[in-house]
């Protein structure tokens, strides 16, 4: 039976349905696009804000429309964190929340078998122990992701995670090593190390972070490691110490900020102020040669004024981010912030937004305006057309053309320009 997974949401999702993926071809199921005909359909949701919710709803409702006589399956945050939304979905055959979706194959058995609709959602408890099957490859990526951590502690007043992914627990380091090994003889030069709040890895199994890095910088083939998001108050001295030795390392540092005013910061119940974020940022930039600093910032959180936002544009501009995704506020019911009575206005979020974009995105061209003239190390990816597209150690993006097909291979390319996508330069050799 052919089997399709449409992932919304963050890095994490894309590996779980790899992981998925992986389970269901060993069980003997062949796994072909979302685009594609499929006798089984897997939505793997998000649900971090109002938004993905309602995408992830949509997508069922799409997929069952398209397909009537197929199976469709719901996994993932959204009916973990929302189970009784999550059943209203009658579009879905099978409702699986992220801590049992290691049980897809069972119940799609169970389901070919007897047709009776299925529900297994477990609430996530206290001292679950990290939980997952290793992949055996990672379709259609360049960089392969690898999963080490999942859940969060921080509780983080707007944010409904912690309720969608329980508390934080760390994968075995001998299991990383493992995939890590499978993944390099498959060809994959860089890996990317995801979790939910990846740098808590190892709070819980006497390790760190530096540990599973170890992994890849050990394993011969592989040529990049790189990390996804961080909580700026986990990177300690120690740790930048210790990932300054780590040769194969990219430094590329994705730090959430969320805000530059100390006041909002704190009403958001993150766990450090402007002032220990950027004496981090200086830190790092002093350690690291050719660093870039990537973040996430709200705009329009509850209280937020203009001077609170102007604190926050300006605290941007200070940092020189090469990259900010900025987001609206939205509210997520059972947080704290879901009954902050001093809510910002939709409008005004929305102009608060395009205002801190345009301002990150001048300092973005500002970073990559240095690069003209430079010659870097180039990861390309799948091209389009004689265009070929990639990222340099940094993760900035870089473009160039050639005939040949470059997809895998770290090239070096001497940069001519910048354009609102990125660098474009030429190819010194192929």
């Amino acid at each position: 039976m052919k089997v399709a997974v449409y992932t919304l949401g963050c890095k994490v999702n894309q590996y779980e349905s790899q992981e998925m993926m992986s389970m269901l071809i060993k069980e003997g199921y062949t796994v072909t696009d979302s685009k594609n005909e499929a006798d089984i359909y897997i939505i793997n949701s998000c649900t971090v804000t109002a938004e993905s919710s309602r995408k992830t709803r949509q997508a069922v409702r799409k997929f069952r429309t398209l397909h009537p006589e197929s199976i469709i399956v719901l996994t993932g945050c959204y009916p973990q964190a929302f189970p009784e939304e999550a059943k209203l979905l009658n579009e879905a055959d099978i409702i699986l929340g992220n801590n049992t979706n290691i049980n897809l194959g069972e119940h799609l058995s169970s389901f070919l078998k007897d047709k009776k609709a299925i529900t297994d959602i477990v609430q996530h408890q206290r001292h679950d122990k990290y939980k997952g099957s290793a992949i055996d490859n990672f379709e259609g990526h360049t960089r392969a992701f690898i999963k080490i951590q999942d859940g969060c502690n921080r509780y983080c007043s707007y944010c409904t995670i912690p309720k969608a992914r329980g508390f934080s627990r760390s994968r075995a380091v001998e299991d990383i090593q493992k995939e890590v090994c499978i993944l390099a003889s498959l060809g994959y030069k860089e890996i990317v190390f995801v979790g939910i709040n990846l740098s808590s890895y190892g709070f819980d199994i006497s390790k760190d972070i530096t540990d599973a890095l170890m992994t890849a910088e050990n394993t011969e083939g592989i040529e990049r490691i790189r990390l996804g998001s961080l909580e700026p108050d986990h990177i300690t001295d120690e740790i930048i110490k210790k990932l300054s030795s780590i040769t194969k390392f990219c430094p590329q540092f994705h730090l959430s900020l969320q805000s530059g005013c100390d006041r909002i910061l704190k009403r958001m119940n993150r766990h450090y102020t402007a002032e220990e974020y950027y004496t981090l940022c200086k830190k790092l930039k002093a350690t690291f040669p050719d660093i870039s600093l990537t973040t996430d910032i709200i705009a329009g959180f509850p209280g937020e004024t203009d001077e609170d936002f102007s604190e926050t544009v300006e605290f941007a501009k200070k940092c020189g981010f090469m990259k900010v995704h900025v987001f609206p506020f939205s509210p997520r019911e059972g947080t704290p912030a879901w009954n902050y009575d001093d809510k910002v206005p939709n409008s005004i979020k929305n102009q608060r937004c395009a205002i801190l974009q345009d301002e990150c995105d001048r300092i973005r061209k500002e970073f990559m305006d240095t690069y003209i003239g430079k010659t870097v190390s180039v990861l390309f990816e799948t091209p389009k057309g004689h265009v070929q597209q990639g990222y340099t150690e940094n993760y900035t993006p870089v473009s160039a053309i050639s005939d040949t097909d470059l997809c895998g291979k770290i090239v070096p390319v001497r940069i001519t320009e910048v354009n609102d996508n990125g660098c474009t330069g030429m190819i010194i050799a192929e």
